[in-house]
């Protein structure tokens, strides 16, 4: 399996991928963030490319999604202008995925595979 780290949105509330959401990856670094990598889910509602494939290692990581912009562009209003999801790398020689289910009014995550 390719160490790397990915995620994929899905709207609940339109019951299809969420295109266009901008994620930002972070690795925690001393007092702060570093940012490792940036874009914006494909049609699929997924990103595949935040960091090169074998260019992870162990320790803390956030995906900041715009979630925000993503629902003004559609002219809905949301409670979450940004969904923040920390979470630890302890095997970094292994995948890690992280799908974020999405609605303007609510949001959960898990690790997925």
């Amino acid at each position: 399996m390719n160490a790397t780290i990915t995620t994929h949105v899905l709207d609940t509330s339109l019951g299809r991928p969420a295109q266009g959401v901008g994620v930002t990856l972070e690795m925690e670094a001393g007092d702060g963030w570093r940012l490792i990598g940036q874009g914006s889910t494909d049609p699929d509602g997924r990103l595949l490319d935040l960091v090169a494939t074998g260019h992870i290692s162990e320790g803390k990581y956030r995906l900041r999604f715009a979630t925000g912009a993503y629902f003004a562009e559609r002219q809905i209003q949301t409670f979450y202008p940004m969904v923040e999801i920390i979470f630890t790398v302890r095997d970094a020689s292994i995948h890690h995925h992280v799908p974020l289910l999405l609605s303007p009014y609510g949001y959960t995550t898990y690790r997925g595979s």
